[in-house]
């Protein structure tokens, strides 16, 4: 008989335990909240526009809690975490924006390494003494086509270019997750980083890529091509709910990824670089002026 694939009825309880989820108003986030509430998680949704996030909650059976936070605002990410008190016992770096006409966070960073790198950087250092369990942060199959320039990660110099921009911040999601799994390793800590991505996944991120023509082409693909927002969720709910290997990635086990079951999978060389990944804690943490809290 062969093996059953993993599904959302497969997480195992997880009453006491409180997951902070970020742009968990929407698509993949309000999928990931409401799965882990079904299974008794308190969970907290962080997201930018509160009644937004206080529809989503109305729609979720559970434990849960809308707080603001604007991860294209280092103010409000600071503010996030300073009125935080009690462990956290899983934090999910979900929110994120695709391939946006360029523009800068309220800080001047380009907006989207601003935002899906830069922020949930912050977040996490400024929440990890709260951290018990594990960080999982979502990147992107788009990774494979990104390139970090440490020396201009947010597009001074270089023309912008809306998609190797978004490959970037998402190659910078895996870096990112393997220093900090290095950093808590080295440091002692039980906390495990992880990272998942959902493959080609039906979600609203196409409507905010400022193009018609692209937008329609999404649009198209998320009909012919795309798995739904609830299959697309269960690569971040296996990382973060089952028993993984800390640094690791899991993504759909289908053919390139696109769709299918969760798994742990491979990834670009570059993104198992250890040089680069300190290269890009440094300059992140010169960026935002946060540093590792441990």
């Amino acid at each position: 008989m062969p093996k059953t694939k993993w599904a959302a009825q497969q997480i195992a309880p997880q009453d006491g335990r409180t997951a902070v989820v970020t742009g968990a108003n929407s698509g993949l986030g309000l999928v990931t909240a409401r799965e882990l509430a079904r299974a008794g998680a308190r969970v907290v949704l962080a997201v930018r526009d509160t009644a937004k996030g206080e529809q989503a909650a109305s729609t979720i059976a559970g434990d849960t809690e809308v707080r603001r936070l604007d991860l294209a605002d280092l103010a409000s990410i600071a503010e996030f975490a300073d009125g935080w008190s009690g462990d956290i016992d899983l934090l999910v770096n979900n929110a994120g924006i695709m391939a946006v006409p360029f523009g800068q966070t309220t800080d001047g960073f380009e907006l989207q390494i601003g935002t899906n790198h830069l922020g949930h950087f912050a977040l996490t250092n400024r929440l990890l003494p709260h951290v018990t369990d594990r960080v999982v942060t979502m990147s992107s199959i788009m990774h494979r086509l990104g390139q970090i320039d440490p020396e201009d990660l947010t597009w001074v110099r270089r023309p912008y270019q809306r998609w190797p921009a978004y490959a970037q911040s998402k190659l910078a999601n895996l870096l990112f997750t393997l220093e900090l799994q290095r950093r808590l390793t080295a440091n002692g800590s039980a906390v495990r980083a992880v990272a998942a991505h959902p493959g080609y996944s039906a979600t609203n991120l196409h409507s905010h890529s400022g193009s018609r023509l692209g937008g329609a082409v999404m649009s198209i693909g998320n009909v012919l091509l795309a798995q739904s927002s609830e299959r697309g969720a269960l690569p971040c709910l296996f990382a973060a709910t089952q028993d993984v290997p800390g640094g690791c990635f899991v993504g759909p086990d289908g053919p390139g990824e696109v769709r299918g079951h969760p798994t742990l999978v491979g990834r670009a060389a570059p993104a198992s670089d250890p040089a680069m990944a300190a290269a890009l804690w440094d300059v992140s943490e010169r960026t935002t002026g946060v540093c590792w809290p441990l």
